[in-house]
Parts: C-alpha cells; structure tokens; sequence
C-alpha cells in the first residue's frame, strides 16, 4: 500500500468552507477512483493535510491523470481558500491499522 500526502493551507476564516468542499466534492472524487483505499483529513492553523492511501504506484499515477481529479483541482483553486506553497509526497506504507479509526 502506498500513501500520498498532500499538503496546503486554507486562508483563516475560510476553514468551513475549505471542510465542506473536502466532504463534498474532494471526499466522493477520491472514493471514485480505482486502487483507493481511504483518506484522513488533517488540520491545525491554516494547514491541511490530506493523506490518501492507495494500492499502488499505478493508482496514484491513475488519480493524478483522472479528468475527475483534475477537475477537482481546478474547482478548489478557483474557491480561492487556498493560500501558499502546495505540495505532494508519496510513501510506502509499511503498517497500517486505519481500519481502526473512527472519528
């Protein structure tokens, strides 16, 4: 299993907004696609953490050129909540016990 971390910041203020599009928009894309295996949403301040977690190198490939995922960006772009540097880290997940979590 692999695991993608994407990191950002929201504006303050704009922390609401930023939590509905993930739950609305972000969350439904991700589930969506082939090799998906969950997400953990992740904040303090004005920086979020989205971590997915994936089947493999070829899925992630797969989200990165999905026209579902893609569109996703360009909409929470065009939100305007975001603010700063954004970037992308992938890692081999060598243990896992997300099943356990329960928020």
């Amino acid at each position: 299993m692999k695991c993608r971390i994407w990191r950002t910041q929201v504006i303050p203020g704009r922390f609401e907004d930023y939590e509905r599009f993930a739950r609305e928009t972000s969350l439904p894309m991700f589930q969506s696609q082939t090799g998906y295996r969950g997400v953990i949403m992740a904040g303090d301040g004005p920086e979020r953490l989205v971590i997915t977690f994936w089947d493999s190198d070829e899925a992630i490939a797969a989200l990165d050129s999905s026209p579902s995922y893609r569109n996703t960006v360009s909409k929470i772009v065009a939100t305007g909540f975001l603010t700063g540097a954004q970037s992308v880290e992938v890692y081999d997940t060598h243990l896992s016990d997300v099943d356990a979590i329960r928020l």
